[in-house]
């Protein structure tokens, strides 16, 4: 009996404290198991939850992408038949006009918008210039040859026209009210693999200087643009048309993200005008401009670098009859001020002849203001 309070009590003790930890924490006795999170949806591409969690932009893209085209062109390239006529020192021997020609076919690639169901195509000046055939290829799978209603270099734009029934075409974005971070797509014909879209924002607005064209007013997305992207569209998240892609900056060839696209306000100026006329009209004031540096404000005792240097004048042109003179300063013309001369350059050919313009001038550091009438821009000398 003294051996049982001896070791029973213990034992006892030992036994009803196991048998409460096992009530309060049953999961001792089982082994470990390690639960594993999937999260999983049965969401399709077609369901529309709202909000939705994965933002697509395939609406966008099926209301657009049928009015982007690929366009193929050939040149004929006549060339001398014996090599060695390429020379410029063997051709100072032969007349080279008698000696027999032989003729390659040069193909290219690039892209097109549909911008009016009677069949207008704009493109770049660049894709079609010098062709002698160009082919349409829609993305349905039809094809038409199309034909050249009018193209201009300044812009490089050019307009097609091309005869199929029931044409899709692009709703275009006008509108000055973009913002650098919008979603943009890019739709094209990259190296000829076929109509493919890419996405990538606004980067910049209004970017000027870059030396592709005289008129330049670019929008710069980092949208994937490649080669053969050229002439093809850069629409909204809506699938409006925003531009016509028109270049790379790229030393390499292939897209770094800085790719540039012609307004769509642009776009419609000139093919409205090339249908309508066989030309592009733009105003004209008949002088020649120069940025005003710190350098040159300081010199013409200006306390800031608002302005343009006049630096010509064309004589008997709109801006000679309205009595300005070189070394004016052009600080604003009708009420809005004028900080470069690439974007004056730029507002001035989009009046129209016979509109009448003020100028806002500095003038031996006085203050003065003329009235000018615009005339119609003499046409550039053919490229």
């Amino acid at each position: 009996m003294r051996t049982f309070h001896f070791f029973g009590w213990p034992i006892l003790t030992g036994v009803l404290a196991a048998l409460l930890i096992i009530q309060l924490f049953p999961g001792l006795l089982t082994p470990e198991v390690h639960r594993i999170e999937i999260k999983e949806t049965q969401v399709s591409g077609q369901d529309k939850p709202s909000p939705s969690p994965l933002p697509s932009y395939a609406d966008a893209v099926d209301l657009a992408a049928p009015a982007v085209v690929n366009i193929y062109t050939r040149t004929v390239v006549r060339q001398p038949s014996n090599p060695l006529l390429n020379d410029p020192f063997f051709r100072h021997f032969f007349n080279t006009d008698r000696l027999p020609q032989q003729e390659r076919i040069q193909s290219s690639l690039g892209s097109g918008v549909i911008l009016s169901p009677q069949g207008y195509v704009v493109t770049n000046h660049h894709v079609i210039n010098g062709a002698d055939s160009i082919v349409v290829s829609l993305q349905d799978g039809r094809e038409a040859l199309a034909r050249v209603i009018g193209s201009d270099p300044e812009t490089d734009l050019a307009v097609l026209r091309i005869d199929l029934p029931e044409l899709p075409s692009l709703t275009l974005n006008t509108s000055d009210q973009q913002r650098v971070g919008d979603i943009v797509l890019a739709i094209g014909n990259p190296f000829g693999v076929g109509q493919t879209v890419t996405m990538g924002i606004i980067s910049a607005i209004g970017r000027n200087s870059i030396g592709l064209s005289t008129y330049e007013n670019f929008i710069q997305t980092d949208a994937a643009i490649n080669p053969g992207n050229s002439g093809g569209a850069l629409i909204d998240s809506q699938g409006h048309l925003l531009g016509i892609n028109t270049a790379i900056f790229s030393q390499s060839g292939g897209s770094h993200g800085i790719g540039f696209a012609i307004p769509a306000s642009v776009a419609r100026q000139v093919m409205q005008d090339l249908i309508e006329h066989g030309r592009v009209i733009r105003g004209w004031l008949g002088i020649e401009t120069q940025d005003l540096t710190p350098r040159l404000a300081e010199s013409f005792g200006l306390d800031s670098r608002q302005g343009v240097i006049i630096a010509g004048i064309f004589r008997n042109g709109p801006a000679h009859q309205a009595g300005i003179q070189p070394g004016d300063i052009l600080i604003a013309i009708n009420g809005e001020e004028v900080n470069s001369a690439r974007v004056l350059m730029n507002r001035i050919a989009r009046l129209r002849p016979n509109d009448t313009v003020r100028l806002q001038l500095v003038r031996n550091g006085r203050a003065l203001s003329v009235v000018a009438t615009t005339q119609e821009r003499p046409q550039p000398q053919s490229r």
